[in-house]
């Protein structure tokens, strides 16, 4: 009789036990995203969990994968990974006249910053901007820089060497206001104009301001070649006194090897010993894009009279231009990405017309009359300053560039460093896509799979992510991540676009973004 009541009291345990086990709570989700292999965005190793989304927020990770939950909707996870959508440390692209951003949620961006290489819209007023964003709704959520080159044109202070102390208080002025709207710091352009003509102490004074306003200062160096990088790098290293530094889209323009990258990666760690905050970003890809101007000498540029130089000094022009492209790995490694010659490189166009390339450059393009692609990167340099704990992913890209990186950069890092290279683990890639994106820009809300964080999110096979861009058919889109979510809506559904857009304009708040 004691053994029937024994049997029956372990079998009522059992039954109440179990039951518990599959209590669900009172809530019901947006969305229940079951059984996935959870890539946090921390570097940490994946776990395998429920993810319950509710409005915009990551309201509940359940590592108990036997407990069931209430939801709107559900998607079965169980042969994906999911992870934080990208965060583009270094984008481009103009969110007013083109606000869907399809390139980067197709390679699971749903987050890019904007303002780069010293440029930001040319307003006074970047709050007003801001506002017109927020109208038009973007496709990925947006975080603004300002540009150093910007405010030198706003404030009049334009191709001045050294700012009148009223310029550079305009400038300081104009520094602030943006900061009032919400950006995120400040962007310099140093290799171009009207950047290229500020000094040391200018540069240290807008630093000042960006650190009082716990901002960050991302830069596009000096000069990039790599006679010239390590001292670009103290430069900015000089501005680190005062607040965050990053170094934009780092890279030895004709260094090699693997010694050469740890040599420059040695500058930012001993920085980071003196208590410098260095950071950097990088691209995947062994080729650079920006305007031609970046071959012309600084004496045949605004503000100086292009034509009046070409009257009167073009054998020296001319000679200056062979000797730079000689340098840059010949004519054949600038490919033409705008204008009339879109596609072409300076070689075939020089023999299309049957003129040196110099002479294509002064007579047919100018400084100003075409962007280009330039192959004049190593990659054993670019593999060994990409593993730094220090850089993370971006892509310089936009919509419209002519450049594979714009469209394929975060699916390459995937592809390339994690699947094919072995550089990485997935969760390591993962890591320098988002977590540490998010940590170097100050996104407090975004870039991680946590409770409380916003719900951008993607779920994808790792094996079947491709960059389809190339250099030749730039504008192709990636393929591979077969939902994306962002601000917790669908963008994307299997790998199809929603044709809505669900990002915001971010602005940076203290201590909240």
């Amino acid at each position: 009789m004691l053994s029937r009541f024994l049997s029956f009291l372990l079998l009522t345990c059992l039954f109440f036990s179990c039951n518990e086990a599959q209590k669900t709570d009172d809530t019901t989700y947006d969305l229940w995203i079951k059984n996935a292999k959870v890539i946090d965005g921390t570097g940490s190793e994946s776990y395998r969990a429920h993810v319950l989304v509710l409005n915009d927020t990551i309201a509940k990770i359940e590592k108990d994968t036997t407990l069931e939950f209430l939801a709107q909707e559900q998607v079965d996870a169980a042969k994906k990974v999911l992870t934080p959508g990208f965060i583009d440390t270094h984008g481009h692209g103009d969110p007013i006249e083109s606000p869907e951003f399809k390139n980067f949620l197709a390679m699971g961006v749903t987050t890019i910053a904007l303002g780069q290489d010293g440029y930001s819209p040319r307003e006074k007023d970047l709050s007003g901007w801001m506002q017109k964003v927020d109208s038009v709704n973007t496709g990925v959520n947006i975080a603004m820089f300002v540009g150093h080159n910007s405010i030198r044109q706003l404030s009049g202070v334009n191709y001045e060497e050294v700012p009148s102390e009223e310029g550079l208080a305009e400038m300081k002025s104009l520094l602030n206001n943006a900061f009032d709207a919400g950006v995120f710091g400040m962007t310099s352009g140093l290799e171009y104009n009207p950047g290229s003509f500020s000094k040391k102490e200018e540069l240290e004074e807008l630093a000042k301001v960006v650190g009082e306003r716990d901002g960050l200062i991302m830069s596009h160096m000096r000069d990039e070649d790599d006679t010239e990088v390590e001292q670009s790098i103290r430069e900015l290293l000089s501005q680190g006194k005062y607040c965050p530094v990053h170094v934009s889209h780092i890279k030895s323009v004709y260094g090699k090897g693997e010694e050469r990258g740890n040599e420059i990666l040695s500058l930012l760690d001993s920085a980071r010993a003196k208590g410098v905050q260095v950071t950097a970003d990088m691209y995947p890809y062994t080729a650079s894009y920006t305007g031609i101007a970046i071959v012309f000498p600084d004496w045949a540029k605004k503000p100086h009279d292009f034509d009046e130089v070409v009257a009167k000094r073009k054998p020296e022009l001319q000679e200056f231009l062979q000797n730079k492209i000689a340098q840059r790995n010949g004519p054949e490694a600038t490919l033409i990405g705008s204008g009339e010659f879109a596609g072409k490189n300076l070689k075939e166009i020089s023999e299309e017309l049957n003129k040196p390339f110099e002479d294509v450059l002064i007579e047919d393009i100018g400084p100003y009359g075409a962007s280009g692609a330039y192959f004049i990167m190593d990659e054993t340099l670019q593999k060994t300053l990409v593993q730094s704990d220090l850089v993370n992913i971006c892509s310089d890209g936009s919509p419209t560039m002519r450049h594979p990186r714009g469209y394929g950069s975060f699916v390459k890092v995937i592809e390339t460093y994690v699947n094919d290279d072995r550089l990485f683990t997935l969760e390591e890639a993962v890591y320098k896509m988002t977590g540490l994106a998010a940590k170097t820009m100050g996104l407090q809300s975004r870039g991680l799979i946590q409770e409380g964080l916003k719900a951008d999110l993607l779920l994808f096979d790792p094996a079947k992510v491709k960059a389809t861009a190339t250099f030749e058919n730039p504008h192709q889109l990636a393929e591979g991540f077969d939902e994306v979510w962002v601000n917790g809506k669908r963008a994307v559904t299997n790998a199809q676009f929603s044709g809505e857009r669900f990002g915001q304009m971010l602005r940076k708040q203290i201590p909240q973004e």
